[in-house]
């Protein structure tokens, strides 16, 4: 008797697989926590952690895109899946 196939996963609901808003969100949520860091003087601390999280962002964005654009032009080793708007 051979096994089932394993049954295909539900597609996930278009909301989901929506990047810009997650991106701006977490965009906007650094820009004021660097702004709170350097304006307010309690805050000292959090200007590292602002800062590097406003990097990471921008760096993680950066691959995003680079990496859509390869899915766009037939890239061998590109991602797939990223073309939802």
């Amino acid at each position: 008797m051979t096994p089932a196939p394993a049954p295909e996963p539900p597609p996930l609901p278009t909301a989901l697989l929506r990047v810009w808003p997650v991106i701006g969100v977490g965009a906007f949520g650094f820009c004021c926590a660097t702004i709170a860091a350097f304006a307010v003087p309690a805050l000292e601390g959090w200007r590292p952690v602002s800062l590097a999280g406003l990097a990471t962002g921008m760096v993680g964005t950066s691959v995003f895109l680079w990496q859509r654009a390869a899915a766009r032009r037939g890239a061998r080793g590109a991602q797939t899946g990223l073309e939802h708007e």
